[in-house]
């Protein structure tokens, strides 16, 4: 029983050992990921929790690297609860939106890095007897957790805009694969 520590504490530091390390400035691949967020947003004025699930993929280009705005164009799909309740109800939206990212390293460390993501899409909001679009504007900021070549955990701070609806937050953590 008293080895059950040391076990763990060792396969913990090992499994650090082989974390993703990032391309160097003057690599000039591609990747393509696939992510899945879960999250709570926090609706404004009342700082109101409702569900918030985003799946989607992105590419990085090389020809983007040195773009200011971002090196990866993404697609991703949203579906959050809009009704009473916090996981789902009749009243929901559902988000299309196109977008691009920048990554960009964190000083001291390549197991972690940033990155901004702006999004436009449109939103069809449910529940109602006619189902209404809008324009969608979402501004991101977060931090990437390698683990390893090919996973790594997200963690994402968004504000979310839509026409003729109070701008809230979503908070997110998510998986994404590479490759």
């Amino acid at each position: 029983m008293e080895r059950l520590p040391f076990a763990l504490l060792t396969l913990l530091l090992a499994s650090g050992a082989f974390a993703q390390t990032m391309p160097e400035a003057g690599d000039s691949g591609t990747s393509t990921d696939l992510f899945v967020m879960f999250g709570s947003d926090f609706v404004r004025p009342g700082l109101l929790p409702k569900a918030n699930y985003n799946i989607g993929i992105g590419h990085t280009f090389a020809w983007l690297k040195h773009d200011p705005f971002g090196d990866e164009l993404t697609f991703s799909y949203t579906y959050e609860d809009a009704g009473p309740g916090f996981l789902h109800s009749d009243f929901g939206s559902h988000t299309e939106a196109l977008g691009v990212m920048k990554n960009f390293p964190l000083p001291k460390t390549k197991r972690v890095t940033g990155y901004t993501w702006i999004q436009a899409g449109i939103t069809s909001m449910t529940g109602a007897p006619l189902v209404e679009n809008r324009f969608y504007d979402g501004e991101a900021l977060g931090a990437i957790v390698h683990c390893s070549d090919r996973n790594s955990i997200w963690i994402q701070e968004l504000y979310n805009k839509i026409a003729a609806v109070p701008w809230y937050t979503t908070t997110s953590i998510g998986y994404t694969r590479s490759w």
